[in-house]
C-alpha cells in the first residue's frame, strides 16, 4: 500500500511536470508568433494627450528631445533638471509648440536627482501642484575619467536615482494600476566594454500588468557623451553613431507601444543569441574597446 501510494504520487508529479512543460512550450511558441506578427502589423501607439509626464535631465541632450516629442503629443510636461537655465530653455521650446493650445501644460523644477532629499521634496511639490503622474522618463548620465566624488555622483544618478524617482510616484500608480516608467540607458549595458561599467548600472523589472516599463538602449549617440569614440571604418555602416533625434524617435515608438526594451540599431539584439566571449571578440574586431578608451565624453 505504501509502495502504491508513492507510485501514485510519483505519477502525479510526472504528469504535472509534463503538463506544465506543454503549457510553457505553447506560451513560448505563442510569444514568437506575436513577435512575428508585429513585423507585419505594427501595434497602435497609445495616446498620451493630457497625461502628466515627468522627465529628468530635461535641460539638455536626450531629455530635451523627449520633452519636445511629448509636447508634440500634447502631454502635460514636468521638467526636472539641476540647471534652472537649461531647464527653462527647454520649457520655452515646449511653450513654443504649445502656443495657442495650452501654454500652462509645462512645469519646471530644479532637482538634483543624485540626492534623495531633493528628489522626494520635488516629487512632493509635483504631486501637490500638478497631480498624479502617468509617465516617468529617467535619463542617466555618463562621466569618464572624473574625480572620485563625481564617479560617486554618477552612481547616484544612474542607479540610486531610479529608485528615488520611482518611489514617490509608484504608490499611486499601483493604486490606479496605471503608469509607465522609462529608463534611458545604453546598448553598452548589454555587454560591458572598457570604461562603461558605471553606465551599466540600470535596473529593469515589470511591476504589474497595468504599469509598463521600457528600457531604452541606444548605441553610441552623438550627444557629446562619447566624443572621440569611433567604430572601425569598415563597420561604421553596421554600427553608426546615432543622431539624437533618431534615437529619441525610435524610443518614442517603443514607449508609445509599451515595448519592454528597445535597442538601436537592431543589430544590438544579437547579444541575446551569442556568448559573452563572442561579444568580446566582436567588439575587439569592431575596435570598440580601443575607441572607448580614447573616448573623451563630457565631465
Amino acid at each position: 500500500s505504501t509502495g502504491s501510494f508513492f507510485g501514485a504520487h510519483l505519477g502525479a508529479c510526472i504528469m504535472n511536470i509534463v503538463t506544465e512543460l506543454f503549457v510553457v512550450t505553447f506560451k513560448i511558441i505563442w510569444s514568437f508568433l506575436l513577435a512575428g506578427a508585429k513585423w507585419f502589423i505594427p501595434p497602435r501607439e497609445k495616446c498620451v494627450e493630457g497625461q502628466v509626464c515627468v522627465i529628468t535631465g530635461a535641460g539638455r541632450g536626450l531629455g530635451r528631445l523627449f520633452a519636445l516629442e511629448f509636447a508634440r503629443r500634447r502631454a502635460t510636461l514636468v521638467l526636472w533638471d539641476i540647471s534652472r537655465q537649461s531647464n527653462e530653455e527647454t520649457a520655452e521650446m515646449v511653450r513654443e509648440i504649445y502656443r495657442g493650445i495650452n501654454p500652462s501644460s509645462v512645469y519646471t523644477y530644479v532637482c538634483d536627482v543624485s540626492k534623495w532629499e531633493s528628489v522626494y521634496s520635488t516629487a512632493e511639490k509635483v504631486c501637490k501642484e500638478v497631480g498624479n503622474i502617468d509617465l516617468l522618463i529617467n535619463n542617466g548620465r555618463h562621466l569618464l575619467e572624473c574625480p572620485d566624488e563625481l564617479i560617486e555622483k554618477t552612481m547616484m544618478v544612474n542607479c540610486h536615482a531610479h529608485f528615488w524617482t520611482a518611489k514617490p510616484f509608484l504608490p499611486k500608480m499601483l493604486e490606479l494600476n496605471h503608469g509607465h516608467i522609462v529608463t534611458v540607458a545604453s546598448s553598452l549595458r548589454l555587454f560591458t566594454t572598457a570604461g562603461v561599467e558605471v553606465r551599466s548600472s540600470h535596473f529593469f523589472h515589470l511591476l504589474s500588468n497595468g504599469i509598463k516599463m521600457t528600457l531604452v538602449c541606444p548605441f553610441l549617440v552623438d550627444t557629446g557623451l562619447f566624443k572621440g569614440c569611433k567604430i572601425r571604418k569598415e563597420m561604421a555602416p553596421l554600427f553608426p553613431v546615432l543622431k539624437p533625434e533618431y534615437g529619441v524617435k525610435q524610443a518614442m515608438r517603443a514607449i508609445l507601444t509599451d515595448q519592454p526594451m528597445i535597442c538601436t540599431p537592431r543589430v544590438m539584439y544579437m547579444k541575446e543569441g551569442v556568448t559573452y566571449f563572442t561579444v568580446v571578440l566582436l567588439l575587439e574586431y569592431y575596435a570598440a574597446y580601443g575607441d572607448m578608451e580614447r573616448h573623451r565624453g563630457d565631465c
